[in-house]
């Protein structure tokens, strides 16, 4: 299986300039936004610009693969041969399409979850990484605390709904914050194309 893959969202925009920031803090804040919640954060010192609801918990959807990504680099070995379970290659689309016992470098699914947000992707590095998915989702919370983020959950390492899988807007932006300090997650997100190849099929 050899594929391509293509960044097809940007997850958030981070002001960077104290001018900008001021600016945009003395901004009245939108009537007609749609969003239920939403947040504009500084990257640079965590100040919130403007907020929506930002402290309410809600399910976070694929966002959640920011923090999956994220425990993967710092806790995995880029050279990794990742092999998929019963379990990944079970996962609902959007999905890779792996057959279980297919192998990948780690390295290579990552741009996979990042860029095309494959729920089967999640699943097997949440595996290789910790042994088991649950395993994995109580590290990846335990990491949020370890931040501040005190109203996050995760119970999915992809973002499937679950009774305790939940963030917050202000929780997620610091997660995303030190998401971007990590220059291998920089370099992922950057890329607009990727092609990967498994290393043995199953």
């Amino acid at each position: 299986m050899k594929k391509t893959i293509l960044s097809i969202c940007i997850f958030f925009i981070f002001v960077c300039r104290p001018l900008a920031a001021d600016h945009l803090l003395a901004a009245e804040a939108p009537e007609d936004l749609y969003a239920t919640a939403a947040i504009l954060m500084d990257g640079s010192n965590q100040r919130v610009l403007f907020g929506k609801e930002e402290t309410t918990e809600l399910p976070m959807a694929s966002t959640t693969k920011i923090m999956t990504c994220l425990y993967a680099l710092e806790h995995g070995n880029l050279s990794d041969k990742v092999t998929f379970s019963s379990t990944a290659v079970s996962a609902p689309k959007v999905h890779l399409g792996a057959s279980e016992g297919d192998q990948f470098l780690l390295s290579d699914l990552l741009y996979a979850l990042m860029l095309e947000s494959y729920n089967d992707v999640a699943i097997a590095i949440a595996e290789h990484i910790s042994g088991s998915v649950e395993d994995f989702c109580l590290a990846m919370t335990e990491q949020a605390r370890s931040y501040g983020c005190y109203h996050t959950s995760f119970e999915t390492p992809n973002g499937l709904d679950s009774d305790n899988h939940y963030t917050t807007c202000t929780d997620l932006a610091i997660i995303t914050c030190h998401a971007l300090t990590n220059k291998e997650f920089r370099a992922i997100i950057h890329e607009t194309s990727y092609t990967i190849k498994e290393i043995s099929s199953g």
